[in-house]
């Protein structure tokens, strides 16, 4: 595995435009645009991906987190939540949360407005849609369980008990199995669509996203501390394989893979980097700088041809080249970047 140098093409600082109750007069975008959610700002940035400019703001709630699409692109849904943020092992006083305010903001992207905010329980992180969009799974770090709820309804229909400090959770394409990390028992829990337990998996430490192969056969799952990726049978709940990434700065975050499911890249955090696993042999062939610090979510475009990470503590989103690894540009964005989803 080989480290590239890369270079920053532009840095120039972007207007922001629009807001959450009156969306500014605004031109067709060229193309797909990129949601990112900034934690500390309470702001979510939306990004033109052809001109990679910032085309607007949307204000979904507290703590804006995860991002995702509904199926039909229509709505965009933001975890929201009133705990306060904390670092990892922090022990100070803390101010009391505000649960009033947790909860999944649904967006309708033809206004950028908040349609609805959906309870869902305490202090939500991270969360996904089954496949037809009509249920969504949340976990509630906080509260240590995964919450599921009828989108249609805004009802709570179910609750399972998944480990300390719960945050990546991904929903396999087929909509039969739920995999639901726990970063404080460094476990894997495998539930059914309705909450029942179907098997789980010991994981390196501190496992932080999962992300399922589109046959569902396979689900690779980020280890933060462990400097790994997991690779597990998807279907049998077993782990099969740990990838360790060679570079003693990594701290394995974010997943994406390329449309054509030949690379899995990850965002690697504090290591400010990110690394491209072969999927075929699964193991790590490159590793590149972000440029950007603390690289977070990561998404690619539909086309494969750009790559994006949320870099948390320089409050911007870096554009690369996937085929170089190299950055072709900085975009700031609000304060502390945290979760990307592309549009259609």
């Amino acid at each position: 595995m080989h480290r590239a140098a890369a270079a920053v093409l532009s840095l120039a600082p972007l207007a922001l435009a629009g807001c959450a109750g009156a969306p500014a007069a605004r031109s067709a975008p060229s193309a797909p645009l990129l949601y990112v959610t900034n934690e500390v700002s309470n702001d979510l940035t939306i990004i033109d991906t052809g001109r990679d400019e910032v085309v607007g703001t949307i204000a979904p709630g507290k703590r804006p987190r995860a991002v995702r699409l509904s199926p039909d692109g229509k709505t965009l849904y933001v975890a929201v939540s009133g705990t306060p943020l904390t670092p990892p092992g922090y022990e100070g006083p803390v101010p009391p949360a505000d649960h009033a305010a947790d909860g999944i903001a649904a967006i309708d992207l033809a206004s950028r407005k908040v349609a609805r905010v959906i309870a869902c329980g305490d202090d939500p992180e991270v969360f996904d849609l089954s496949p037809d969009g009509r249920r969504m799974y949340v976990s509630n770090e906080a509260a240590g369980t995964a919450t599921i709820v009828d989108v249609a309804s805004g009802d709570i229909v179910g609750r399972a008990q998944v480990g300390g400090q719960p945050e990546g959770i991904a929903v396999r394409p087929d909509g039969a199995a739920v995999y639901v990390t726990s970063e404080e028992d460094s476990r894997v829990t495998a539930l059914g669509p309705a909450g029942e337990v179907l098997g789980s998996f010991q994981t390196r430490k501190r496992p932080r996203q999962v992300l399922f192969t589109p046959d569902g056969a396979r689900a690779f799952v980020s280890a933060e501390q462990g400097r790994a990726v997991e690779v597990a049978d998807a279907r049998a709940h077993r782990l099969l394989q740990t990838i360790v990434i060679d570079d003693p700065d990594a701290k394995p975050m974010g997943l994406a893979l390329t449309p054509d499911g030949r690379t899995l890249w990850v965002s690697n955090g504090r290591g400010d980097t990110v690394t491209a696993i072969e999927v075929a042999s699964l193991k790590p062939v490159a590793t590149y700088p972000t440029d950007g610090t603390r690289p977070w979510g990561i998404a690619l475009t539909a086309d494969g041809k750009k790559l994006y990470t949320a870099n948390g503590t320089s409050n911007d989103v870096s554009v690369m080249d996937p085929a170089t690894g190299r950055v072709l540009k900085r975009i700031p964005v609000g304060e502390k970047p945290w979760g990307l989803a592309v549009g259609r």
